[in-house]
């Protein structure tokens, strides 16, 4: 009779929420405050808020994770040029704390890409790396001295982008002088030390019993194989449905490419549903080390032009009907990239060795 009046454990460390971090993950029977919304992860990757005004109680089932987040706002230095640091761009940002609404982006990057606690420097470091891949590609255009019109053209550009990739809302972004804040010795140092910015998501710990060199070969291509498979799981229906709904096709011809595109896209979920595992090359015969690694740099691989068509969509939802036709060719060269990454993640040899063999074997 006494547990039914056990009290609640509050969330831990959530005074960090809305400064140093922007989500943090909840144990079931955790009491979290009311403003503080939750996102519940189940076994299979589908997400839900649990929503209430006032302070609720998480209970969780088997296989079910949960994240509390901070919505903000947020602000932010981006850098929108790796070569030219002391440019920044402070931007303010938020999350939707809509309980009711349903299938939003943000809870998508939690439940795809996050692992244990999101903080706010590794966010603001993913989004950095999309605004300077997007900049790098062409996707975005800051000119020097841009004008009001090309200023407004990037920031539509920069929200779509900000949204369409990992769920947050930009409130407000202008030009900063980064100068006096940044240490170029410090900063030179890194890149000749190969230096890299943070991971949006915490590294899992390898096993006690899988210590050493040669189980950190297999442990590491291991856990970002299945990240990888992951995100691909769980985001390429979610693709689909927005290539769907991002811009009316303007020809028959582009309605035509575009049902194929999707019809393409419904067999790579299906081939990713089915992905043998990393260490086997057939029931009962495992796969060596070298080829483990080769099949996990497929899948990291694919992850790459998934994060490329979440800028395409991006660019597909701001899109004249002039436009649509490049937009629809880059679409074609992406999903032929996850094509052949998903085909060389089955593979248990790649093609060069598989010819060589055929031909020694003839």
């Amino acid at each position: 009779m006494l547990g039914l009046f056990k009290r609640a454990t509050p969330v831990a460390d959530a005074c960090e929420l809305g400064s140093s971090a922007v989500a943090l993950p909840v144990r079931s029977g955790c009491n979290v405050p009311p403003q503080f919304p939750v996102v519940v992860v189940d076994a299979r990757g589908s997400t839900r808020r649990a929503g209430a005004a006032a302070a609720k109680r998480i209970e969780l089932r088997d296989g079910e994770l949960a994240y509390a987040f901070h919505p903000g706002p947020y602000t932010v230095d981006l850098v929108p040029f790796a070569g030219a640091p002391e440019i920044g761009l402070r931007t303010r940002f938020a999350i939707a704390a809509d309980a009711q609404a349903a299938h939003q982006r943000f809870d998508l990057y939690l439940a795809s890409e996050v692992s244990g606690r999101l903080g706010l420097d590794a966010l603001v470091a993913a989004m950095e790396g999309a605004l300077q891949r997007e900049l790098q590609d062409g996707g975005l255009a800051l000119p020097p001295c841009a004008t009001i019109d090309e200023w407004n053209a990037f920031r539509l550009g920069l929200n779509q982008l900000l949204y369409m990739r990992f769920g947050v809302t930009v409130d407000d972004c202008v030009p900063a002088d980064l100068g006096g804040s940044r240490d170029y010795a410090a900063l030179l140092a890194a890149r000749a030390a190969g230096g890299a910015a943070p991971a949006p998501m915490q590294v899992a710990p390898v096993p006690p019993h899988a210590a050493g060199p040669a189980a950190d070969l297999i442990a590491e291509p291991a856990i970002a194989d299945a990240r990888a498979l992951r995100r691909l799981f769980l985001e390429l229906p979610c693709l689909m449905c927005g290539l769907r709904l991002a811009a009316l096709p303007a020809s028959p011809e582009q309605f035509r490419q575009q049902q194929a595109m999707l019809q393409r896209l419904d067999l790579l979920c299906v081939g990713v549903n089915a992905m043998p595992a990393l260490a086997m090359a057939a029931p009962g015969q495992a796969l060596g080390a070298a080829e483990q690694q080769r099949r996990a740099r497929h899948s990291r691989r694919a992850t790459v032009s998934l994060d490329e068509a979440w800028a395409l969509l991006a660019r597909l939802k701001n899109a004249t009907p002039a436009l649509l036709a490049p937009l629809y060719d880059e679409a074609e060269r992406i999903v032929a990239n996850l094509e052949a990454d998903c085909d060389g993640r089955r593979r248990t040899q790649d093609s060069a060795n598989e010819g060589a063999n055929q031909g020694e074997t003839a």
